[in-house]
């Protein structure tokens, strides 16, 4: 793939169109082509890759899994669609796998490269950026407790995400959790989360105290 031609296809990506000309032409000298079967995976959940992948053509699946290997489809992916920088901008591991659903040709650029494109670290724009990544990982993993989980499941996920570590080895949820709010976030009845609290205090998963704090106890992950 030539510097010209290389240019070009950097041009016709959405995501680049806002770069100045020495900038895409420092990206375009460091993209490189990459062909991926149909199934191959892209990139892993829980994995690290210091790359972002920019379609050229062909269609990817974006899709998680719990522990149990059940798969929920979060988006489909088309020419122009990029993948990976999520994790080049917070340094997490990807919350989603992408693979091929057929043969598909992607950009490949490097952590460095791409680096150069963002706003410097210190900056307010890129300290939203990373706000952003955050709730988006958040939304994905809300989408993947609502298709996979039940609601025991999907109230024990949202009381981890409440708890903190109290300092001595154990989490705690210092306020009272309103069984309305919660309802709301797991996608159920307030009757029905009020009746699941109760089997999940009754049965030594959480414990609530005196001062309307709740203790998270160790095996309180292992529901769903």
């Amino acid at each position: 793939m030539t510097m010209l031609s290389s240019l070009d296809l950097i041009r016709r990506v959405p995501l680049f169109s806002m770069l100045t000309e020495a900038q895409a032409v420092s990206v375009a000298d460091a993209v490189v082509k990459r062909r991926f079967k149909r199934g191959e995976a892209i990139v892993e959940q829980g994995r690290k890759c210091d790359a972002l992948f920019i379609l050229l053509n062909g269609r990817a699946r974006v899709m998680t899994a719990d522990g149990r290997g059940r798969e929920v489809i979060l988006a489909t992916l088309r020419p122009g669609d990029h993948i990976g920088e999520m994790s080049l901008i917070d340094d997490q591991p990807h919350s989603a796998t992408v693979r091929a659903e057929v043969q598909t040709d992607v950009l490949v650029l490097g952590r460095t490269e791409f680096a150069r494109c963002l706003p410097e670290n210190s900056s307010m724009a890129y300290a939203i950026m990373r706000a952003l990544v955050q709730r988006l990982r958040h939304a994905d993993r809300k989408i993947e407790s609502l298709a996979l989980l039940d609601v025991y499941g999907r109230v024990a996920r949202a009381l981890l995400e409440f708890s903190v570590e109290d300092g001595q080895g154990e989490r705690v949820i210092r306020e009272k959790v309103s069984r309305q709010d919660l309802a709301k976030m797991v996608g159920a009845s307030r009757e029905m989360v009020s009746r699941v609290m109760k089997d999940l205090e009754e049965r030594g998963f959480i414990q609530a105290r005196d001062d309307g704090s709740t203790r998270i106890l160790e095996h309180l992950h292992t529901i769903g």
